[in-house]
């Protein structure tokens, strides 16, 4: 994934999950973008780890997921940010703080099962 790509994931959220995660970087140690949907706090957690230390985190309660739904969503990565595009229009926005510009690594942990994923 570079800065231009898109990356399309469609999913069934578990309905007894407490959140799930995307995670875009060169490892696990080291993330670029952490995409953290939490249920049990309302929020979307977006985070980035440099030598297995997770960074500040930003917040954002405009969540419209929920359990046992199907959704639709995109992730962009832009030079300077990462710019994910919700199922209802509302866009959440995260800085590219460590300058990526190839992401090589991608997981997906917790209760998102992947219907299809797309990346463009």
């Amino acid at each position: 994934m570079k800065p231009g790509n898109t990356l399309k994931v469609k999913g069934k959220i578990s309905a007894d999950t407490v959140g799930f995660s995307i995670n875009l970087g060169c490892s696990s140690r080291d993330l670029a973008f952490h995409f953290n949907p939490r249920f049990n706090e309302s929020v979307i957690v977006c985070n980035s780890k440099c030598s297995d230390s997770w960074q500040t985190e930003l917040r954002d309660r405009h969540l419209p997921f929920f359990r046992g739904c199907t959704v639709k969503f995109f992730i962009e990565m832009l030079s300077d940010k990462f710019r994910v595009k919700l199922p209802d229009g509302h866009e959440v926005c995260f800085p590219n703080r460590h300058g990526y510009h190839n992401i090589t690594y991608i997981s997906i942990v917790g209760g998102l099962k992947i219907i299809s994923f797309k990346l463009t």
